[in-house]
């Protein structure tokens, strides 16, 4: 397969900084990250930050995503940001992160709506699917993986299909300093294209990009780079460390320049 994908590293800060510690980090990161042509870096910091930021940002470094947003352009829908509104902000929004999944119970069926909404406005979904402890134990993964892609995906067409991003975040190493060894995430990854393959076409599955997501530091970023069909990471924790995630934006750098020097 021939691979022409940009590798992307998302920072997602969750509910962390304020709209003033947002600004002061957003400094410090332009201070150590560097500018580099060939991978997308992408932050992901609470909405309240995102229109402060994307004054202040270098767009040459870095592009703006959403947590999250609604599926309903406008209305009364006390508490939503919709992705009409997030569209003039951002390039990429998270879609069904396990966090939405089992502390707010969004299921895949609203996971579809948001997908729908995020590409119906011009924003990249980044869909992310994954299984619990529990449904790995039991030999489900495939099977979950299977529901939350055809789910998620559904009602897209090909060519949207491959201009989003699908994030591989197995639930038991999110947050929990756990983490899947490559050669879980390498099965995990091959068979989501496969699946992505089979449910929309060989060039959606080879312009896709696919993260791996879940306690991804400095330290263990090479060994998921290594992987064949892994596009990047989606970095918890490690996003709010300055020092840290520089370091994995050099080390997603370093790892394009081997896959270009490949390719050519």
């Amino acid at each position: 397969m021939r691979n022409n994908r940009h590798i992307m590293i998302a920072g997602n800060w969750k509910e962390h900084l304020t709209v003033a510690q947002a600004s002061i980090y957003l400094n410090r990161l332009e201070e150590h990250v560097k500018t580099h042509q060939g991978i997308e870096v992408v932050l992901l910091p609470n909405v309240l930050a995102l229109q402060p930021l994307s004054v202040q940002l270098d767009r040459r470094k870095f592009r703006l995503g959403a947590q999250d947003g609604y599926y309903m352009d406008a209305g009364a829908y006390t508490g939503e940001v919709s992705m009409a509104m997030l569209r003039e902000l951002v390039h990429y929004v998270l879609v069904g992160h396990s966090e939405r999944r089992h502390i707010f119970m969004e299921d895949d069926a609203l996971a579809s709506k948001k997908v729908q909404a995020a590409v119906r406005n011009g924003i990249m979904p980044i869909l992310c699917v994954g299984e619990t402890l529990q449904e790995r134990l039991a030999g489900e993964t495939n099977q979950i993986l299977h529901n939350q892609i055809a789910a998620g995906l559904q009602h897209l067409t090909s060519r949207e299909v491959g201009a989003s991003v699908i994030a591989y975040e197995p639930v038991w190493a999110i947050g929990t300093g756990e983490y899947a060894k490559p050669e879980q995430v390498s099965k995990a990854i091959d068979f989501i294209r496969k699946q992505v393959e089979h449910l929309y076409g060989t060039r959606a599955s080879e312009n896709l990009r696919i993260l791996y997501g879940g306690s991804v530091d400095d330290h263990n970023i090479n060994a998921y780079l290594d992987i064949d069909g892994c596009d990047g990471a989606l970095v918890g924790g490690a996003s709010l460390n300055f020092h840290k995630f520089s370091e994995i934006v050099e080390s997603a750098y370093r790892a394009q320049q081997k896959r270009t020097m490949r390719r050519n």
